[in-house]
């Protein structure tokens, strides 16, 4: 498992994240990985456990909540977006509901809802 990224550089880049996105343009790839596995830390540190799948390709997936464990092949519960969408869902600037309707996000299984998880409370306290 790769080192945790620290809490000052996952703030930086997610602030350069999301200040490109509203700027509409692209943050340098070096810190949307940074974000995105900082964040995705984040929610797997709040909210451990093995029964949903949350993946951000390219940047990186966590395995999350508890439940009935998942072990091998794909697991029942899955959900996958892109980079900006997870940044702006974590960060509270983007509702979950409005993220899935909009076909943002694909989530399969009956515990793929991430409304109850997200955004993250750290980054909206924050704000």
């Amino acid at each position: 498992m790769p080192p945790r990224i620290s809490d000052d550089d996952g703030r930086l880049a997610l602030a350069a994240c999301l200040t490109a996105h509203a700027a509409g343009s692209e943050p340098a790839r070096r810190e949307l990985l940074t974000a995105v596995r900082w964040t995705l830390g984040l929610l797997a540190e709040a909210h451990p456990g093995r029964s949903v799948e949350v993946r951000v390709p390219p940047a990186g997936a966590v395995q999350v909540i508890e439940g009935v464990r998942h072990v091998r092949g794909t697991p029942p519960n899955v959900v996958e977006m892109n980079p900006r969408t997870w940044l702006a869902l974590a960060a509270g600037e983007r509702d979950w509901t409005h993220a899935v309707g909009a076909g943002h996000v694909l989530a399969s299984g009956t515990r793929a809802d991430l409304a109850d998880y997200l955004p993250l409370p750290q980054l909206v306290q924050e704000r």
